[in-house]
């Protein structure tokens, strides 16, 4: 099926608004660029001061060109940009690149130019890529339709191809995207296309990933995105990815600013505002790298080599020191490095001297090299069903020794039965980069990178997209009553959970003393009493909160001692009253909550819940709505897992039952999202498993 952007990464014609006979210009180098790439389409310069160019014919203006044109290249002055786009729009051009900058990164007019193009865009059809765009590759088209000195072709330099699998880069800094191209081009690896996507007026990051997602010459995307404009685009796109099994491999920039507002509950004050896009890749299964040189390995890792079925790794080296370095770089990633059973360690033995070891770290030493034992144990290992990817860690800095011949390195590697994982603990000569990669080799330089590479790899390949959320299990009901004010008491907050079909504890609202009879008769002993105000979100903090009362005098007096701590600490506050509740029985705390993102939405959040939710911040996000099945992994995802699980001989908590919880707070906050800003169950005790679990504390803020 054809894609609506098959035109514009792949143009049979390009016009070059603004094109320079100047070389150290950027109008010229654009014109350079396309011809040593050998752009096979037809070019036609746009500039009402030269004749021809290079030898081309020059037009004064695109209307004068005649013939149809697919991709427009612009760099002309930021005010000239939106005529010569009208004139683009009507000479049929489908697509354009801005190179030009002066936009909405300078504000003011600037941005308001900037408008006026992405109302072209939406007015004409026309789709525009930029302003303040470094432009795009497309390798296998040769179209390199940039400035960048990263797609320069020198002359006589033969490239560097390990690869047959390439990766697609989609940027939104343009020097960015063309610095993951530089390196994946040093190391071999083979690439598809390379996109910066600039202002993004009209095509966003989204867009471009579902041009990758679906183009068969991509097998991995690199993404590097500051935040995202076209949300809607990128999910679905990113939903697609996952369907697809394509890795798409992330680095989200800007994690360290503040970004934070003033909120009410924890759940907001601990998101940090990178929180949500960490949720959205989570649920994707995207991998998350916050290192350029980690991407690219992890991408390398990724294009040569098949998924692990498991997590157990052999680690083949002809240094024992560098083995054991080696080993113990994919064992603090958590994978395993187990010891080869005597049968695989008797078959080994007879490849090496007797020096060497077979138990894992394999060792075959320099001179398994020579004897052929390094390529032997590699050769026995692929077939094994005892490990599940292999390590091999050796020094590849000879200019003219290899340490493996292609005709048996090649087949074996090809056949893809499991991950082979090249790592020189020396600098790899490029006579060893360029030998090994007509096996399909990349070698690596960075043990922690492949380390976490091969962890990625793991956790990829047991990723599974999960179930949509089922959103009829919670009656659609009308809450607007219940949001009488921006944030509510606990007792409101719960009047409105109830409302909406979440089951709590029943609780009386105490107003006066003459209530507390009734409040007793409907609770029981033991009962808690909890001071009510919509002012006060923390009740514990200022002596609001009595637990384990079991006489009626005792009610009575905690019922004036709450009332007097509250007035004492905070005079302003609007006290509605002391809410009286049972007692819960014992249970592991968790905080449920939820929060609106400005870009993505509504989130659920899950952690280890109680006075200590803070201090520990061991806490999941995920985009709201998610299913039962997809809150237990948010919880699996726990450090605090184990608790749930039967820590230390504990019982087994209600895992169910809390997932569930999560399922139903998720829908509620999706589906009212107009309303409600944030909720927060804090604590929520698990019981033992078929014990259900029950809301002890509840807040809710209102969009108001």
């Amino acid at each position: 099926m054809p894609h609506p952007l098959d035109s514009f990464f792949a143009p049979a014609s390009i016009a070059l608004i603004g094109a320079s006979r100047d070389h150290e210009k950027i109008p010229g180098r654009l014109l350079a660029m396309l011809r040593k790439n050998e752009y096979p389409g037809k070019i036609y310069p746009v500039n009402p001061n030269y004749a021809e160019i290079d030898g081309l014919a020059c037009y004064k203006s695109i209307a004068d060109v005649g013939a149809p044109v697919d991709l427009a290249v612009i760099i002309i002055p930021a005010r000239a940009v939106l005529p010569a786009l009208e004139q683009c729009a009507s000479a049929g051009v489908k697509n354009a690149v801005i190179i030009s900058s002066g936009f909405a990164e300078e504000g003011g007019d600037s941005a308001a130019m900037q408008d006026a193009i992405a109302a072209l865009a939406k007015r004409t059809g026309i789709r525009i890529s930029g302003p303040n765009a470094e432009g795009f590759f497309s390798q296998v088209q040769r179209v390199a339709a940039t400035f960048s000195p990263a797609v320069d072709v020198k002359p006589d330099v033969v490239p560097l191809i390990a690869t047959t699998r390439r990766i697609g880069i989609v940027a939104q800094s343009g020097g960015i995207g063309f610095a993951y191209y530089h390196r994946a081009k040093a190391l071999g690896i083979a690439v598809s296309y390379v996109v910066s996507a600039g202002n993004e007026s009209d095509l966003g990051a989204g867009e471009f990933l579902d041009y990758m997602v679906q183009d068969s010459s991509t097998d991995v995307i690199l993404l590097f995105i500051e935040g995202i404009r076209d949300v809607g685009k990128f999910l679905a796109a990113a939903r697609r990815a996952a369907e697809a099994k394509k890795p798409v491999i992330v680095t989200k920039v800007g994690r360290s600013s503040a970004g934070m507002r003033a909120a009410a509950s924890h759940t907001a004050s601990m998101a940090g505002w990178s929180a949500a896009y960490d949720a959205v890749f989570a649920r994707f299964g995207f991998i998350v790298s916050n290192d350029l040189d980690e991407a690219l390995t992890i991408a390398a890792v990724l294009a040569s080599n098949p998924l692990p079925k498991g997590d157990r790794v052999a680690v083949v080296t002809v240094s024992g020191g560098a083995g054991i370095w080696g080993a113990d770089a994919v064992a603090l990633r958590g994978l395993q490095v187990p010891e080869l059973s005597e049968s695989i360690q008797a078959g080994i033995a007879t490849l090496m001297p007797s020096y060497g070891s077979a138990r894992n770290p394999i060792d075959v030493t320099a001179q398994g090299v020579t004897s052929g034992g390094l390529q032997k144990s590699v050769d026995l290992l692929t077939v094994s069903d005892e490990v599940d990817a292999i390590l091999v860690v050796l020094s590849l800095s000879s200019d003219v020794r290899m340490p493996f011949k292609e005709p048996e390195l090649k087949p074996v590697l090809a056949a893809q039965h499991k991950p082979v994982v090249f790592y020189s603990y020396t600098l790899p000569s490029e006579f060893a980069r360029r030998e090994l990669a007509k096996s399909g080799v990349v070698v690596l330089s960075g043990l922690t990178h492949v380390g976490v590479a091969m962890r990625q790899l793991v956790d990829y390949a047991g990723f599974r997209l999960p179930k949509l959320a089922d959103e009829t299990r919670l009656p659609a009901r009308d809450l607007s009553a219940h949001l009488t004010s921006p944030v509510l008491s606990e007792a409101d907050s719960k009047a409105l959970l109830r409302a909406a079909g979440i089951a709590l504890p029943d609780e009386v609202l105490a107003k006066d003393k003459s209530g507390l009879d009734e409040a007793i008769a409907r609770t029981g002993f033991p009962l808690v009493m909890k001071i009510q105000s919509p002012d006060i979100a923390h009740k514990s903090e200022v002596g609001g909160v009595r637990v384990n009362i079991t006489t009626k005098g005792e009610v009575f007096l905690a019922f004036e001692t709450l009332l007097n701590n509250a007035r004492q600490h905070r005079p302003e506050a609007d006290i509605q009253g002391v809410l009286v509740g049972p007692m819960a029985k014992r249970g592991v705390e968790i905080i449920v909550g939820t929060m609106t993102d400005e870009t993505f939405g509504p989130m659920v959040m899950v952690g280890l819940g109680g006075i200590t939710t803070e201090l520990f911040r061991d806490v999941v996000y995920r985009p709201a709505p998610v299913s039962a099945e997809e809150a237990r992994a948010m919880l699996a995802a726990l450090k605090a897992a184990p608790l749930l699980n039967g820590f230390r001989g504990a019982v087994k908590t209600d895992v169910a039952a809390l997932a569930q919880l999560i399922a139903d707070i998720s829908v509620l906050a999706a589906r009212h999202a107009s309303e409600i800003a944030e909720i927060e169950l804090n604590p929520v005790l698990v019981h033992a498993e078929g014990q259900g679990v029950t809301i002890v504390d509840a807040l809710v803020a209102g969009r108001g």
